[in-house]
Formats: C-alpha cells, structure tokens, sequence
C-alpha cells in the first residue's frame, strides 16, 4: 500500500460525518419527508384564507396527505413519514370538526410538540435520550451507547436537551397564538416554523455526534458471533470424526 492509498487522519472524521449525515436524513425523511409533513398544513391555510371553508380545506388537507401515502406506496418507498402525516392530519380534521372551530385542525399537532419536547427533555434527565433511542437502531447500534459507548451517550443527551428546549420554544410561541389570533394568522406562523426548528435540531444533532465517538455495530457484532460459533462447531465436527 502506498502513501497514497493509505487512509488519512482525516478519512475518520469524514466518514463518521457522512454517516452521521446518511443516518439523519433516513430517520427524518430528508427534503421529501419534509414537504410531506408541511404541505397538508399549507394546503389548509391557503384554502381557508381564501374561502373561509373548514369542510373544503380540512377535505383538501386530508386528501393531499392520502395521494402522499398513494404516492410512496406505487413507488414502493417506506411510508413510514407519510403515513404519520395522514394520522396527524386526520385527527386534526376531526377535531375541527367535531368543534366547528379552524383552529382546532392545528391544536392536536400543537399538543402533540408540546409532549414530544416534554419527552425529550425527560428522557434526557433520566438518562435514557430520546433522539438515541431513535437514531440507535438506525446507527445500527440499538442501545450499545447506554453503556458501552458513553461519548455517544452525552451527544445523545445533548441532541435530546436541543430537541427538547427548540420545541418548547415553538409551542411557547404557538399556544398564546392558539388564544389570540385567527386562524389564518395562527395557521401561517404554524407552517412558517414547520421546518426552521426542525433544521436547527437536526443540525445540532449532526454537530453534536459529528463529534463524538463512532457507533458499535452490534449487528456486525453479532453476525461476527454467529460466524465464530459456526467455525467453533465445524471445528468441534472435524476433531470428533477424527
């Protein structure tokens, strides 16, 4: 091997980058699983700031949310991040509906932040993150940073605290909106922080296990076992026929 063809002592670095970087884009959908999370929202508030007309915008909503599921499914893509989408904006139809009110289409997801942030800061103090148990079985580590790998433990931790506090920062912004606007204006400042908050957590979550320690593939770990076990057993054969 030349000096040319031996790694650097930068190639780690980059490569746990590029992990980290293909391991969050699978876990929260990238740039597609983004448009489907804000565009049944944003097809809402645009009809209803036109016409006024909960039925026709939450059908609309709705509507959009399945062609998105319809959509993955011919294309026999995961349908993991659209389907999550049909459920959310469902229970917000049927809420709206159920009250008469517009602003109830947005309140069940606006709950739903609301204990998503409070887990992720709970999970964070008692030790156990969130955004690890997440991302552990993605990583291909399931909880082998528990215990084994504390470096991506305190990253975790870290990720989970941003997610967390981001998230309490949003609904700090939307609940008094909830209150005191109209449901135009709380439906377009609703769409407007779809995605920002979301791109800064995940961004800090890239910086904060760029940083740390690679993940143990216990899966390779384990099918290592498995081969191991196997030579052991044949080797077990062998000297017994002989």
């Amino acid at each position: 091997m030349t000096s040319l063809d031996k790694p650097t002592e930068d190639d780690a670095p980059q490569d746990s980058r590029a992990v980290t970087e293909a391991a969050l884009f699978e876990a929260f959908g990238g740039v597609r699983g983004t448009v489907e999370t804000v565009l049944p929202g944003l097809l809402f508030v645009t009809i209803y700031t036109i016409n006024k007309d909960l039925h026709l915008s939450a059908i609309a909503a709705l509507g959009v949310s399945l062609l998105l599921v319809v959509v993955r499914l011919v294309m026999r893509d995961t349908v993991k991040h659209a389907f999550s989408g049909v459920f959310g904006v469902a229970f917000g139809v049927v809420f709206a509906m159920m009250t008469g009110n517009a602003k109830d289409f947005y309140l069940p997801g606006m709950l739903y932040t609301l204990g998503l942030a409070l887990a992720y800061i709970i999970t964070a103090i008692a030790g156990v993150p969130l955004i690890g148990l997440i991302l552990g079985p993605v990583f291909k580590e399931n909880l082998s940073w528990r215990k084994r790998n504390p470096g991506r433990k305190k990253a975790y931790t870290k990720a989970s605290w941003a997610w967390g506090l981001i998230l309490l920062a949003k609904c700090a912004i939307l609940f008094p909106l909830y209150w005191w606007a109209d449901t135009t204006q709380l439906g377009w400042v609703l769409v407007t922080l779809k995605i920002p908050p979301f791109l800064l957590a995940v961004w800090l979550t890239w910086v904060f296990l760029a940083k740390a320690p690679p993940p143990i593939d216990v899966f390779a770990e384990m099918e290592a076992e498995e081969a191991a076990e196997k030579e052991r057993e044949a080797a077990r054969r062998s000297a017994s026929a002989e």
